[in-house]
């Protein structure tokens, strides 16, 4: 592909929205137009309450993988002044962000929080006994994503990096190129590329990382054990554990952007409402109301 036309498909998938869905363990996050955040689902440690959150211009959600029933997890808000805020678990300080400055995106992972600044390069705050907080020599960084045991860059020339825990292979992402997206799940990271297909590494129990078919995507998410893309049509598709129904996004349409929590999919329509599948024992899926 030449230069051109990777600049382009890179610019077709960024113009999609980012940090405006998160979707956590048990809670859903969105953040409304007027920079205000909406919160639904398991509050048990605070991670629920951004009520009184002013000026933001994304969000995000720590998750926990489904094999850990505590529900301990948190939410995390840029503002647009490039501060962050955060609020729940904070066991491991993954909430102390009140100094950072010149924030541009964000990224929870579980018991961490990742914050890209506007020079390129990476910090973090949390628990770091796997390394996946050793990001202070990254440079060039474009876009961060954090699993519940490692953590993503993609750099600006398509490349990408990653650090912490690779039991499974997860971290093994130094060959990819021409990369215009990347998210990490619980023990898997996928990617967006060019040209509009998808890479995955990691563990593959439940399938997925079975997305070596997928064509013309925008956008893409990872859950636990499931990965959640966004076509360029507006529909979505969805591969790998599907227990509590949170691959059932056949039939979802309009959709702009989505996000992939432990057991459940959001999607953002285009006319601003809000879709959910999956498990909703604490109320994460009831976002009906939500609006943009």
């Amino acid at each position: 592909m030449d230069n051109k036309s990777t600049t382009d498909a890179a610019l077709k998938v960024n113009r999609w929205p980012i940090g405006i869905l998160a979707a956590g363990h048990r809670h859903s996050v969105i953040l409304r137009p007027d920079g205000t955040v909406a919160a639904a689902g398991d509050d048990k440690l605070g991670q629920c309450n951004v009520s009184d959150w002013r000026d933001m211009v994304a969000v995000a959600a720590g998750n926990v993988h489904m094999a850990t029933n505590t529900g301990n997890s948190h939410t995390v808000g840029l503002r647009s002044d490039g501060t962050v805020v955060a609020a729940g678990w904070n066991k491991h300080g993954q909430c102390d962000v009140g100094d950072w400055r010149d924030i541009v995106a964000i990224a929870a992972g579980w018991r961490r929080t990742v914050g890209l600044q506007s020079d390129g390069t990476v910090v973090a705050a949390g628990r770091n006994h796997e390394g996946q907080c050793d990001v202070d020599d990254w440079r060039d960084i474009a876009a961060i994503s954090a699993g519940d045991w490692h953590t993503v860059g993609l750099r600006s020339d398509g490349t990408a990096v990653a650090v912490g825990n690779n039991r499974y292979g997860q971290c093994d992402i130094s060959g990819w190129r021409d990369m215009v997206a990347i998210a990490a799940g619980y023990l898997h990271t996928v990617g967006v590329k060019s040209d509009g297909t998808a890479a995955a590494v990691g563990l593959n129990r439940h399938g997925e990382c079975d997305v070596g078919d997928w064509r013309d995507l925008v956008a893409i998410a990872a859950g636990s054990y499931h990965t959640v893309g966004l076509n360029a049509d507006g529909t979505v598709t969805a591969a790998g554990k599907n227990e509590q129904g949170q691959c059932n996004v056949g039939g979802w349409h309009d959709i702009v952007a989505v996000a992939a929590g432990c057991a459940h999919t959001l999607g953002l329509k285009s006319d601003g409402t809000v879709v959910a599948a999956g498990s909703n024992e604490f109320g994460q899926c009831d976002v009906s109301d939500w609006h943009r």
